[in-house]
């Protein structure tokens, strides 16, 4: 079969991936709002974790296959076009501000959270241990949001996950109810098999490392609910609360997803092993623009048009990069 036809399966597994994780999130939540449980339950469990489902199905699936490029590819490169892409290009139609109560502390955490990837990966695997220890590290994230939402409810990440009245396209019956969750159950894994079948295929057939699909086409696709959001808050010009989005979607990709991964990949028989290539650009380009969007909400600069031109031309340019490498080496 040619490329093409494997990138095409990869597409597809993308829409069934992403449709999945939306009908099971928002199967759950209308399940624990009919249950009346209380919604900052809900939005620290069922909705932060089930967002991130497409981003954990995918990578756990490639490193129990034996693609730990690919798997690793989706988690870095997914933060790094969350900072420059998903944060630039609605900037150039609508200015965010950046000192919305918690982004602060949000971007700090990130920051952490992307040296703790740096850190655990720097001798080329990422062991059992280091994997709990990143798992671990969510679950103390989570705990902190619990804290924090006694006392205050201005926090943007908070607002998010807590505001169920605010989700639109709950299903109201329990067979409908039941019926997503299933769907949803069944979407992510068989959307994340034919993700990692195309990934893998397609890299053989261009000749390129598997980690090339996942830092591109891979993170690209599952960044494009954030991307969504961030662009539907800019029209509605509530980009402020977007993101914190953003800042929670890259820290929970480095704990909750790097975490389980390199778990899965310890209890299937051997640590999670990183290709030597990501440290010669792509963990250093996270790094950089972590750094950059921490420092733009450190000096409470709003994210306006030239800002976000120059973070789209930056993703641009690391695709660019990329692509020429992978050309280089054909």
């Amino acid at each position: 079969m040619a490329a093409p036809v494997y990138i095409s399966l990869i597409l597809a597994g993308l829409v069934v991936l992403l449709f999945g994780g939306d009908l099971l999130v928002r199967g759950s939540a209308a399940l624990a709002r009919k249950w009346k449980l209380p919604p900052l339950f809900v939005g620290l469990t069922i909705i932060a974790f089930g967002t991130s489902a497409p981003e954990l199905v995918v990578s756990v699936q490639s490193a129990l296959n034996g693609a730990p490029g690919l798997a690793l590819g989706n988690i870095v490169g997914s933060n790094i076009a969350n900072f420059l892409l998903v944060l630039g290009l609605p900037a150039v139609f609508g200015a965010i501000k950046t000192t919305t109560p918690g982004v602060r502390r949000n971007a700090i955490i990130a920051l952490i959270a992307a040296f703790a990837l740096f850190a655990t990966g720097y001798d080329l695997v990422i062991t059992l241990t280091e994997g709990l220890i990143l798992f671990g590290l969510i679950i103390a994230y989570v705990s902190i949001l619990a804290i924090l939402s006694q006392r205050t409810t201005d926090d943007p990440t908070l607002q998010e996950m807590t505001d169920l009245d605010g989700m639109e396209g709950l299903p109201g019956r329990m067979p409908m109810i039941i019926g997503a969750i299933v769907l949803g159950l069944v979407g992510l894994p068989i959307g994340a098999q034919m993700i990692v079948a195309g990934g893998t295929a397609a890299a053989e057939a261009l000749h390129v490392d598997p980690a090339l699909i996942g830092l591109t086409a891979l993170a690209f696709g599952t960044s494009l609910p954030e991307l969504a959001t961030v662009v539907m808050a800019s029209i509605r010009k509530q980009a402020d609360l977007a993101i914190g989005n953003v800042l929670g979607s890259n820290v929970f990709n480095v704990f909750a997803v790097g975490g389980a991964t390199a778990v899965a990949a310890s209890l299937a028989g051997h640590p999670l092993p990183v290709p030597q290539a990501f440290y010669s650009l792509d963990m250093w380009v996270m790094l950089g623009a972590t750094l950059v969007i921490l420092g733009i909400i450190l000096a409470r600069l709003s994210i306006g048009r030239i800002l976000g031109v120059l973070l789209t031309l930056g993703y641009v340019s690391y695709i660019a990069v990329l692509a020429h490498s992978a050309l280089a080496a054909v």
